[in-house]
């Protein structure tokens, strides 16, 4: 019995080390080799071709239905010394190969050594920091009305992908690399967050990312204001965020409770939030003011202001109310959720 296993567990581990098209001969060359067998042994019957393929499974995997079973010795003996025992070692192989193909790609994929760039317009992250980065993935899945986008996490970090049920994760020694880059789907995604521990690690991965994709909306903090003009001097469609702290701090001294007021603003986890729509390329246009009263009256919403560009640069806020409100234009409001472009009825406003 000791024997058997051993012989067994041998055979099976040099399987293994097959390539499938060696498995799949050796697979081929046990199916036709036994038919040969089971014909020449008078086995018309079994080696039909509406039948032998039937049998050769039900066999090979020890299943057995019993409806179809050799009747001459020779048919029996092929059976017994050839097709059951290579047939579990031939479907052994290939499910052992099986599994080791899908544990290898699950443990490639959760170190973050996968490939992601047939992706498209996607979430791409670059950088790890371990407090600020779940906060902002929890932040980005909390936003329920989202449009639909996968994210994909890129690191330093000799680690185990942090969030295997919510993200994809890409590991590299570079954040800038194109490579890695290109492992995760930079050039086909629609928004790419860069959130670095130095500025100058941001300003580079922040180079890197504009060179590859033209369509992606970037956007990236930075820790001081002089390296945030360096960078919008050449990438000035890059949304650039800096701290805004001293201002907060400022502002809560003289008007109490403010902190409180952008922190929910800016929050998708608790109260209203604020949210961008985007106005319809056919729309007419429409006076501020009613606008401001339709959202509010309809979708129980506060327009905050308006911009021409998706980085925001030219954002009015509080505009006055005779200004339009015209086609392309990205509209800010203060709402419960998001509301999206086709749930507006742009037409019953339009002026």
């Amino acid at each position: 019995m000791g024997l058997l296993k051993t012989t067994l567990l041998f055979i099976n581990q040099n399987l293994l080390k097959l390539s499938w098209l060696a498995l799949l001969a050796l697979l081929l060359l046990l199916f036709f080799g036994s038919w040969l067998l089971m014909f020449l042994a008078g086995e018309p019957e079994l080696a039909a071709p509406q039948n032998w393929f039937y049998f050769f499974v039900t066999s090979a995997t020890t299943v057995g239905y019993g409806d179809f079973s050799p009747q001459t010795t020779g048919g029996k003996l092929t059976a017994s010394f050839l097709l059951m025992p290579g047939g579990v070692v031939v479907f052994a192989g290939f499910l052992g190969k099986l599994s080791s193909f899908f544990v290898e790609f699950w443990r490639r994929n959760m170190k973050g050594k996968g490939d992601y760039s047939a992706l498209t317009g996607h979430i791409v992250i670059l950088g790890w920091h371990p407090e600020r980065t779940p906060r902002m993935i929890e932040l980005i899945f909390g936003d329920t009305r989202r449009k639909e986008r996968q994210v994909v996490l890129c690191a330093t970090e000799e680690m185990d992908n942090p969030f295997p049920d919510q993200v994809l994760f890409i590991q590299g020694k570079k954040l800038c690399e194109a490579e890695l880059l290109t492992r995760a789907g930079v050039t086909h995604a629609d928004r790419v967050i860069i959130y670095r521990a130095t500025d100058d690690m941001t300003l580079t991965s922040c180079l890197s990312v504009a060179a590859l994709t033209k369509s992606a909306h970037i956007v990236a903090w930075f820790e001081q204001e002089h390296v945030v003009k360096l960078l919008q001097s050449h990438c000035p469609q890059v949304e650039c965020h800096t701290s805004i702290s001293m201002e907060m701090l400022v502002r809560s001294a003289q008007d109490p409770g403010s902190s409180r007021i952008q922190g929910q603003l800016l929050s998708t986890l608790i109260g209203p939030t604020q949210y961008s729509v985007k106005v319809p390329e056919d729309f007419g246009g429409v006076r501020f003011s009613r606008l401001l009263e339709f959202m509010k009256k309809q979708h129980e919403a506060i327009v905050l202001g308006v911009a021409e560009t998706a980085t925001g640069d030219d954002l009015v806020l509080n505009p006055n109310g005779e200004q339009r409100v015209t086609a392309g234009q990205l509209v800010y409001y203060m709402s419960a959720e998001r509301i999206r472009t086709g749930e507006i009825r742009w037409c019953d406003i339009q002026e």
